[in-house]
């Protein structure tokens, strides 16, 4: 199913875009058997019953959040995956897993390893990635 769902920042996502929902990389999947319910499944964590599922588009309304910011530009998911990589929530390998599947490149690199004259030290590096 191709169809898309407006966010309601008004960004237009389908189940091929990533978009930021409570400060979390998710999709959309569209449920089966019912043309209005859909679920945001987490990048990383998705089909392991993480889902988060919406019974219609009134149900999102009523629990979008102010830090749900739906689509980022690669740069804005490179700085998420800057504050993901120092964040102790999050694993190294989820970090490069959802470095992989997200808009744009990302280095690994953060401010303290900016001007330094060694290349590498960045999450990638430490990975062997």
């Amino acid at each position: 199913m191709s169809e898309t769902l407006e966010l309601p920042n008004g960004d237009v996502v389908s189940p091929d875009d990533v978009f930021n929902y409570n400060d979390y990389p998710y999709r959309l999947v569209w449920l089966d058997g019912d043309s209005h319910a859909f679920a945001f499944s987490p990048l990383y964590w998705g089909d392991s019953g993480m889902d988060i599922p919406f019974r219609d588009r009134e149900a999102l309304v009523d629990q979008w959040e102010a830090d749900a910011e739906g689509l980022l530009t690669p740069a804005e998911w490179a700085d998420w995956l800057d504050e993901a990589a120092t964040d102790p929530r999050f694993s190294d390998e989820e970090v490069a897993e959802l470095a992989d599947e997200l808009p744009g490149d990302w280095d690994g690199a953060d401010e303290s390893d900016a001007g330094s004259e060694q290349s590498g030290g960045g999450l990638r590096d430490r990975l062997g990635l």
